[in-house]
């Protein structure tokens, strides 16, 4: 797919002391949030809080809307975190809650699961780099974000889950409450209307 891995976090090694060490920082923090401590859970968030916002702007079209999404997310997440099961991955658990406020924001505003761009926020994705290598960058965002606006919903949360965040397909289903097989032809979809997208974005500026 053409842009795909375009602003995807690296994967800690696992197997390096830091990165297990940092596992132990989280899962200590998940623990002391869950008994109550405010100051934990007010640090588990800032560790979480720019995946979350971008993840909800990637689903929504806007900052402001994707701000929005994070504040009642983490509300939600402060709200259940006693329920959160520590033998599974707390990102995924996160992850369903984003998806879940920003399906409802679709809904309740009646878009419908279309996206509502933020022009000007894409235009200064392309714009507020010097260097070239970095301007470029840049381009490849915006015109990714633009991209993102002519998916359905359930098109665009499975390729932002999928291809931008790196989640295998079959947790991708289990966040959306939907088959693999699904999913994977949502992806496909989804994938050829980047293609699409972007091959005419390329022949307008020639």
């Amino acid at each position: 797919m053409a842009g795909r891995g375009l602003e995807l976090a690296l994967m800690p090694n696992y197997f390096s002391d830091e990165a297990e060490a940092d596992i132990d920082l989280h899962a200590a923090l998940i623990r002391r949030a869950q008994a109550g401590e405010r100051a934990a859970f007010d640090q588990l968030m800032e560790m979480h809080q720019q995946r979350v916002v971008t993840l909800a702007w990637r689903l929504l079209g806007t900052r402001e809307d994707a701000r929005d999404a994070a504040q009642e997310a983490f509300l939600r997440v402060f709200r259940h975190l006693h329920k959160y099961d520590a033998r599974y991955e707390f990102n995924g658990w996160l992850y369903r809650i984003v998806v879940n406020v920003c399906r409802d924001m679709l809904r309740q505003r009646g878009r419908h699961g279309g996206l509502s761009l933020d022009e000007a926020a894409v235009a200064q994705l392309a714009s507020d780099d010097d260097s070239e290598a970095d301007a470029l960058a840049a381009q490849e965002r915006a015109w990714l974000q633009c991209a993102l606006a002519e998916l359905s919903e359930k098109e665009r949360a499975a390729i932002v889950l999928r291809d931008l965040e790196g989640l295998p397909t079959e947790e991708v289903a289990r966040l959306l409450g939907s088959s693999a097989t699904t999913v994977r032809s949502q992806i496909s979809a989804a994938r050829q209307k980047l293609k699409a997208f972007r091959a005419r974005h390329l022949k307008s500026r020639k």
